[in-house]
């Protein structure tokens, strides 16, 4: 466990636009429209003096070249005061908990009392590009000084150059569409695909149950979005008309034609953003504030990208617990990331396996049983949907209100992300 002797923090509030599919009512937004209003809705929300404020951490992923600092740009828009410092990190989909982390280490040293801190993702405006040498060109170009000498452009280019490209969800290293590590994985864990549906289907139905009983809600800030202002209240990528022979029917996504991840077992393309409103708990106290959990520990770990790519929160939880002197029996709630199916069941496969324990973490037995009853009973990525960036500041607000709901005391919160890495928190009720 940490230091004793560092400061406590407690998560006061948390709070997100509502995830839309990419394309849908995000598509003429950029992402600082979306963090500024998330910005400002904590804020009013929780009637903060935002004087107060010792700084503004974001993660963002996919970046809008005008706004590369989105963190102060969307603050300042916010009304939040200039002097606040804010700045941006990006650690693929685990930003939001990388951001949570870094505001966490700031106040446990006594460099900050109140901070925000949460991501941002609108994968409707995804950055277009062209080849390194149409690239090249461009830059070139600066130099011209009449239309005839644009004529230099195309020299050595064919037209077919000039085709845009779009970014892909590929390992860098490796080149590995994500989807293929998360074929490759549940076939390694021996998850096969009817195993995945029954998965993607459990996620969707808890999604819209507790999206029925008004759960979701008290953590979603209405919208009203330009151009026609429509009023967005609700997250619109919940399936609750799904069923397993509707998924059956889906084709393999990836890996073409016996693969087992579909779009039905994956989390889908997402905009959104959220935000956290964390203070130390002496400060909470002394403003009147009542905290929701308490933020006691987190790990980040890195695996090998070619090989377990999305393995990581077979590695984090048991680090994390270790440390903690506990083990998953104590643990009330959990909060895991849904890439896809496979991966989650793989995940909870590795830790439920003595094969995994001992040739891959040292130990001598699995790390334990996953109780599936604890596990994202109120949706997950699949169904609520996965805005990179934003997705560690939604399952970690979502995990301290179930501890509320669910009456439990500890909760933990994993996710893996591109680039072989994950993390994992602990939380404890307040």
């Amino acid at each position: 466990m940490k230091d004793s002797k560092k400061k406590s923090v407690v998560l006061i509030d948390g709070l997100r636009t509502p995830f839309l599919r990419s394309g849908t009512d995000y598509a003429d937004l950029i992402s600082y429209d979306l963090a500024r209003e998330v910005l400002a809705g904590i804020v009013v929300r929780n009637n903060l003096d935002n004087a107060l404020l010792d700084g503004v951490i974001m993660g963002n992923v996919v970046q809008n070249s005008s706004t590369p600092n989105i963190a102060r740009d969307a603050a300042l828009a916010a009304g939040i005061a200039n002097t606040v410092p804010a700045h941006t990190v990006t650690m693929a989909c685990i930003s939001a908990n990388k951001a949570i982390s870094d505001a966490v280490n700031l106040m446990q040293l006594a460099e900050a009392d109140v901070m925000l801190a949460g991501g941002v993702e609108l994968l409707s405006d995804v950055p277009i590009g062209f080849k390194k040498e149409v690239r090249k060109k461009f830059y070139e170009s600066r130099k011209f000084k009449s239309p005839l000498e644009w004529r230099k452009f195309m020299k050595g280019l064919s037209a077919s150059d000039l085709l845009p490209i779009a970014p892909a969800i590929a390992e860098f290293s490796t080149g590995e569409v994500m989807g293929e590590s998360a074929d490759k994985l549940a076939a390694a864990f021996g998850v096969s695909r009817t195993e995945q549906d029954e998965y993607a289907l459990a996620t969707h139905m808890a999604a819209a149950n507790a999206q029925e009983k008004g759960y979701l809600a008290q953590s979603i800030m209405p919208l009203s979005v330009a151009p026609k202002f429509k009023s967005l209240e609700a997250d619109n990528t919940i399936r609750s008309d799904s069923s397993l022979e509707k998924l059956a029917k889906l084709k393999p996504a990836f890996v073409k034609p016996f693969g087992t991840v579909t779009a039905g077992n994956s989390s889908p393309l997402t905009d959104g953003a959220a935000a956290t409103l964390l203070m130390t708990e002496e400060k909470a106290k002394a403003l009147g504030y009542t905290a929701k959990a308490r933020l006691l520990d987190y790990v980040f770990v890195a695996q090998d990208p070619k090989e377990e790519l999305l393995l990581g929160p077979a590695y984090a939880t048991p680090k994390l617990l270790a440390r903690n002197g506990l083990s998953l029996n104590d643990i009330d709630v959990i909060e895991i990331h849904e890439a896809f199916a496979g991966q989650v069941l793989a995940v909870f496969n590795a830790l439920e396996s003595d094969k995994f324990a001992r040739e891959k973490l040292g130990l001598e037995n699995a790390v334990g049983q996953v109780d599936r009853s604890k596990v994202n009973n109120w949706g997950g990525s699949i169904s609520l949907g996965h805005p990179f960036a934003a997705t560690g500041a939604r399952l970690i607000t979502m995990a301290a209100e179930r501890l509320a709901v669910e009456d439990g005391k500890f909760a933990l919160v994993t996710a893996c992300a591109a680039g072989g890495m994950a993390y994992a928190g602990l939380l404890e009720r307040y």
